[in-house]
């Protein structure tokens, strides 16, 4: 499994001056950044606290101890003014993404208790502990005229929205360590035509930093040759686990579809793969055409198991796909299927592997008379994608390079196709037709991720990491 902890760099800046002159606010203020190291402080997230920052030759020290920790992100917190001076060489030899926490202790300062206090040294230091917001323009003076790219996050200690902006950084930055450190398969060759679907692996690896692995079909015939009775038997009560195997399930369709996931769990494993696009057809009556129209059960489970597998040979939505996955949100293979404008709904779905965590209901496996477009028949998925909030995803690469086009939506209940497919109806609050204009017109490829929740806000963060552009249709 890929590698995706996230050492996410804390420091506080102040001004040394003001240590001397007013008794007690460098230890209160150092108390705010500890508050907030603790609380963002989770599974995948480890924070290297740098200390406070507070004159120019000890941003060169900790820049330099951070460096050594190979930090993914600083979170710069502003304990109180600072000189743009002390923070610019931080951020110049640190080299990652930038986040300014303009987090006060409280929502307002409480005037009657400072105006109380009698000594307008004492007045001074109060007023100091809650100067956040005092270095914002000037950093952000310095970064702009530097070419610094940087995000600021406002707010108070206590304060719902601050800790979900943080989260969702955070998250971002989980999300962004896992694409660099996961290996793609590419199994066989683009569905020939599609022209939209056709990618730039090279595009892909140095926007993601993902490993493209190009892999082989006898090397998945070898694994399927050799799968034990024992293995099959296995695989095949997993089958009963996880789906509602109809009756129509032929036995020997069920032992095909076995022994080709045998084989694929095999491929994974040797190659370390975190996700994998595919497509085959093969000469008819060839062992490759035997295997590639067995391989949707198996892929689907895979899928679920967070190494999501896309068809069609779609690298680009396998990548959308295992960015949903990374953010715990699924990832499931989506195309057009038909506008009811009666319903002002959109009908999305596709045959192949789907996310079966995602799943209203049981997910059914169920006999196919004919791939349609694809050779052969055997055995499909058919679920309807979970009612409630959903989020749609396509990683685009344009005229001007790659980037991501996001919308968010529900996926409602009603009538759907009962054909063997995923298949679910989606609803998007600038109704049907607008998004159908809309979203085409972004420049996506024909295929989408379903993501489960709404989690547009963490992507729109994903592609600021990445400096890539984010579009967002509403």
């Amino acid at each position: 499994m890929e590698e995706r902890t996230v050492y996410a760099g804390l420091v506080g800046v102040g001004l040394n001056t003001y240590w001397p002159q007013f008794a007690g606010l460098y230890d209160r203020l150092c108390g705010y950044r500890m508050q907030i190291a603790k609380r963002l402080t989770h599974e995948h997230v480890c924070i290297v606290d740098g200390g406070m920052v507070d004159e120019p030759e000890k941003a060169i020290t900790v820049a330099d101890e951070l460096g050594r920790q190979s930090i993914d992100i600083l979170l710069v917190y502003i304990s109180t003014y600072a000189l743009s001076s002390t923070v610019l060489p931080l951020v110049q030899r640190l080299k990652v993404p930038v986040l300014l926490l303009n987090i006060q202790p409280t929502p307002c300062i409480d005037y009657a208790y400072l105006n109380s206090l009698g000594d307008r040294g004492l007045m001074t230091g109060e007023w100091l502990a809650n100067c956040q917001a005092c270095s914002v323009p000037e950093f952000s003076n310095v970064f702009n005229r530097s070419g610094i790219r940087y995000e600021i996050i406002t707010g108070y200690l206590d304060e719902a929205y601050v800790w979900a902006e943080l989260e969702e950084w955070l998250e971002a930055a989980v999300t962004k360590k896992g694409m660099q450190n996961n290996r793609m398969g590419v199994l066989g060759h683009y569905y020939g035509g599609m022209l939209d679907v056709y990618s730039d692996l090279t595009l892909q690896s140095s926007t993601f930093g993902t490993h493209v692995e190009l892999l082989e079909m006898c090397e998945l015939k070898a694994y399927r040759d050799a799968a034990s009775s024992e293995a099959i038997e296995q695989k095949l009560a997993e089958f009963r686990e996880r789906f509602e195997v109809v009756n129509e399930c032929e036995e020997s369709e069920l032992l095909r579809a076995a022994k080709t996931s045998v084989a694929l769990d095999k491929l994974v494993e040797a190659h370390h793969l975190g996700s994998m696009a595919y497509y085959y057809e093969g000469y008819a009556g060839n062992d490759y055409e035997n295997i590639v129209t067995s391989v949707i059960a198996g892929n689907t489970l895979l899928t679920g198991k967070g190494i999501p597998i896309a068809g069609e040979c779609e690298i680009k939505n396998v990548q959308a796909m295992k960015i949903l996955s990374l953010l715990n949100a699924g990832g499931s293979f989506s195309e057009l299927y038909a506008l009811d404008f009666k319903d002002d709904v959109v009908l999305l779905g596709h045959d192949g592997p789907a996310h079966f965590t995602m799943a209203e209901g049981r997910v059914k496996l169920v006999p196919l008379p004919v791939y349609h477009g694809k050779p052969g028949k055997g055995l499909s998925i058919q679920m309807t994608v979970r009612h409630g909030d959903v989020t749609l995803l396509s990683v685009c690469e344009g005229k001007d390079g790659l980037f991501l086009l996001v919308a968010e939506g529900e996926s409602v209940p009603g009538p759907v196709l009962q054909i063997g497919n995923t298949n679910s109806r989606y609803r998007f609050a600038c109704g049907v037709r607008s998004f159908i204009n809309n979203w085409s017109k972004a420049g996506p490829s024909h295929h989408y991720a379903i993501g489960i929740g709404h989690v547009a806000g963490k992507i729109r963060k994903l592609a600021s990491l990445l400096d890539i552009p984010c579009v967002e249709v509403k």
